[in-house]
């Protein structure tokens, strides 16, 4: 396997995907501590310039070899030619609803511009031995930082308050998984009803499980939902009973259903899954994998595995992967999204969209 660090590499994509897994010794006001997504990071902005940065989810180490000084990323006394600034706080945080819930507890900012929200908090998977071992899903809410499930009322006045103060460009609306068949899809339909009745036009991804009845794909699209991400995390049965052992019982041929029909609803590069490196996935047949995904429509999310605080896997020592192995899975997978013509900023929200937990907006994917 090439890793990717021979003479064509590019030093960008590698600075960058060193900075995805080493992270900044650098506080940042916006941060995602716990939930269901990938990272436990600060929220920057990262780029040539600190006008056209771009949105950059990172560690906050203070053992970091990288640190900031005027706004350049230094390692040593090398500038490695990167911007970074800190995302500040939104002014939406500050406000609270009728019933005494700060805004905060009902959606977060992403980044520079995407409101995020998990609108059921729980899920059936989250006891051992079916949790997915790089979930802190139910952490957020053990700790008071949230409530269980947001209401389509709450989630609508956390939206046009964030758009109208702070300049919120789109919305992801993820959800634990839940008991019914739709597997958490016709809350969200609910929920981004509600939100587009008062926030008309504001792109918005939902992500769920595969729903038993895939009518329910049809339904998010009628409601207004603009993207759909379908998470496998893995393409490796293996890998997943491993890592995601309760959403394994899901076999990826319910997954490639519900990929397919996902495209046929909200139409190519509309779709998207996570696939997630350092799992233990051979790293040529993720880039292999991913390449299928393209060509069925669907754009493959890579991002870095790393232990957040609170997973089984940061229990057991599992580590984050090499910047080698991160570097050569990105520069893969880039390279067939841009063999296809797929960007993630064309899918108008959600991941991939965003961009700022992985490297492929870097490496032009």
């Amino acid at each position: 396997m090439s890793t990717g660090t021979g003479p064509t590499v590019d030093v960008r994509i590698t600075t960058r995907a060193e900075l995805a897994l080493r992270g900044v010794a650098l506080d940042a006001p916006v941060r995602r501590p716990d939930g269901a997504g990938p990272s436990d990071d600060g929220h920057f902005l990262v780029g040539p310039g600190l006008v056209d940065g771009a949105g950059a989810a990172l560690p906050r180490n203070p053992d970091s070899p990288y640190r900031v000084r005027d706004g350049k990323v230094w390692l040593g006394d090398e500038d490695t030619g990167l911007t970074l600034t800190p995302v500040q706080r939104p002014r939406f945080y500050d406000l609270t609803t009728a019933d005494g819930i700060p805004y905060e507890h009902i959606a977060r900012l992403h980044g520079a511009d995407v409101l995020a929200t998990t609108v059921v908090q729980t899920c059936v998977r989250y006891a051992e031995p079916d949790r997915c071992r790089f979930c802190t899903v139910e952490e957020s809410l053990r700790a008071g930082a949230t409530v269980a499930a947001k209401t389509p009322a709450q989630l609508a006045e956390v939206a046009e308050a964030a758009v109208r103060l702070d300049g919120v460009k789109q919305m992801v609306m993820t959800t634990g998984t839940t008991t019914g068949p739709d597997r958490g899809a016709r809350n969200l339909v609910r929920c981004v009803r509600g939100v587009l009745e008062a926030v008309p036009g504001l792109p918005v991804q939902v992500q769920c499980e595969p729903p038993g009845d895939l009518a329910w794909i049809r339904a998010l699209h009628d409601a207004g939902a603009t993207a759909i991400g379908l998470h496998a995390e893995s393409l490796d049965e293996e890998v997943r009973r491993r890592w995601t052992p309760g959403k394994a019982t899901v076999p990826l041929a319910a997954y490639e259903a519900a990929w397919d029909e996902a495209v046929r609803v909200f139409g190519p590069n509309r779709v998207s899954t996570y696939l997630l490196v350092g799992l233990g996935e051979d790293p040529d047949e993720l880039i292999a994998g991913a390449g299928e995904l393209i060509a069925r429509g669907v754009y493959p999310f890579v991002v870095p595995f790393r232990p957040m605080s609170g997973t089984l896997a940061a229990r057991d020592g599992v580590e984050a992967p090499s910047t080698e192995l991160l570097t050569h899975v990105t520069e893969g997978v880039a390279a067939k999204l841009r063999a296809a013509g797929m960007r993630g900023a064309d899918q108008r929200a959600g991941c991939a969209a965003c961009g700022a937990c992985g490297v492929l907006s870097t490496a032009g994917g």
